[in-house]
């Protein structure tokens, strides 16, 4: 197995010409053989008993050689593509060139494409933190305050705002009921705007075990036009209340949600934490401006192989994720409604993204002649292995170094365009 010839086409393309011997394509054909025998009807044998060669001579001598050619296949090109030293990206077509002696085949494909970027220094963004107030960490506190309140039932009043209204309904229009308007026993907080606008103030008042009717007009935009801008009466009745009981807010509360033990401390951690998490969402954004900018410095004429196949990779990236809660893709299309064709579409403009920004960064490592050492190779290995809490050894078989230091030199080429970008802050 051997390159005979290589050739880079327009727009990224390659062809190459390589070869299989007949030794290693007759023991390919003869594996075949015994794979497919079993399942071989010859006269005037047993089933799966036929001679490979009376075989080829009653169904013709072709009969095993596209199956040998594909298991060929794979290890030849990939020698082949060693010996070219090409980057070959996506997965070519293959067509028979020659079976006179040994095999020869060619492949047609995609290379990664040769870029060009300058201008990637002293790029200018602006970055914007958010400052944070008191009425910001008020906000925090009143969420931790509802997260811990408890819930308290209502006997000796009437149904007011921000109560929770447990009731029985069922609506119609003109005397008629229609589909979606009943139900029982349904939980509803008062000045939610869960309901039609108008139903909840009008069980304000209203007493537990009451009944009565609720008027209200279906909004003209509303989703199901038969209802749209109709008149309704909802028959409704009040089974019980109950109202969420916030915490007080005082040393005891804070003692009980957090390390602290005074509600000063715990403000001031709480107004720490916001502010590192504006500063960090800040560079995030100052790394995103960076990468935008990088893929308009970019020249490069990209194969379409490249976009799918990211693509490919950010559809497996989400089953898994969806996998790990306990999802997977077919049930995940079966609530939303979307089809794998269209969640490669919505996946499309990011994976575009990725690849360019990619692209620049690798070009940028090179024109800087950027590296991985040893040691950041193995934290890198040691971050991996702590993240998902596999041995390092296991994660070390599974991710190779090179694999592995390229993404490291990737991130060192963001950090050099982000330590020598013009940032103005805001």
């Amino acid at each position: 197995m051997s390159l005979i010839k290589k050739e880079l086409t327009e727009k990224s393309g390659f062809v190459m010409e390589f070869s299989v011997s007949e030794e290693a394509f007759k023991k390919a054909e003869n594996e075949a053989y015994k794979k497919n025998v079993k399942s071989i009807n010859v006269p005037g044998f047993r089933k799966g008993k036929a001679p490979k060669a009376i075989i080829e001579k009653y169904y013709g001598k072709g009969i095993f050689f596209e199956d040998a050619i594909n298991a060929c296949i794979p290890d030849a090109f990939e020698e082949a593509v060693k010996e070219s030293g090409l980057d070959i990206v996506g997965t070519p077509s293959f067509d028979l060139v020659s079976e006179d002696g040994d095999i020869v085949l060619k492949a047609v494909g995609f290379v990664k494409p040769e870029v060009s970027i300058e201008g990637y220094k002293g790029i200018e963004v602006e970055k914007k933190v958010d400052a944070v107030s008191d009425e910001d960490v008020d906000r925090e506190i009143e969420a931790t305050r509802k997260r811990n309140a408890r819930t308290v039932e209502v006997t000796d009043r009437a149904a007011a705002m921000n109560d929770i209204a447990n009731i029985d309904y069922e609506g119609s229009v003109d005397g008629v009921p229609f589909d979606g308007g009943k139900g029982e026993g349904h939980d509803l907080t008062l000045g939610s705007g869960a309901f039609i606008p108008g139903f909840e103030e009008q069980i304000v008042g209203k007493s537990v075990g009451e009944e009565f009717d609720v008027n209200v007009t279906f909004p003209e935009d509303y989703h199901a036009k038969e209802l749209a801008g109709k008149a309704a009466v909802f028959k409704t009745k009040l089974n019980s209340l109950k109202f969420e009981e916030l915490p007080a807010l005082d040393d005891e509360f804070v003692k009980d949600v957090s390390e602290f033990d005074t509600l000063d401390e715990y403000k001031a951690d709480i107004k720490s934490k916001m502010v590192k998490r504006n500063e960090d969402r800040a560079e995030g954004a100052v790394e995103n401006a960076l990468a935008e900018k990088l893929m308009e410095l970019l020249v490069a004429e990209i194969p379409e192989p490249m976009f799918e196949q990211e693509t490919e990779n950010q559809v497996r990236d989400y089953d898994t994720r969806l996998r790990q809660n306990g999802l997977d893709l077919n049930t995940y299309f079966k609530y939303t409604g979307l089809t794998l064709e269209s969640l490669r579409e919505q996946m499309r403009p990011m994976a575009e993204k990725q690849v360019k920004i990619r692209l620049a960064l690798e070009k940028i490592a090179s024109l800087e002649s950027l590296t991985a050492t040893e040691e950041e190779t193995e934290a890198e290995y040691k971050k991996i292995s702590d993240a998902y809490n596999v041995p390092l050894d296991e994660v070390k078989k599974m991710i190779a170094a090179e694999d592995l230091q390229r993404d490291i030199v990737v991130g060192s080429a963001m950090k050099l365009v982000r330590e020598n970008a013009k940032i103005t802050e805001a």
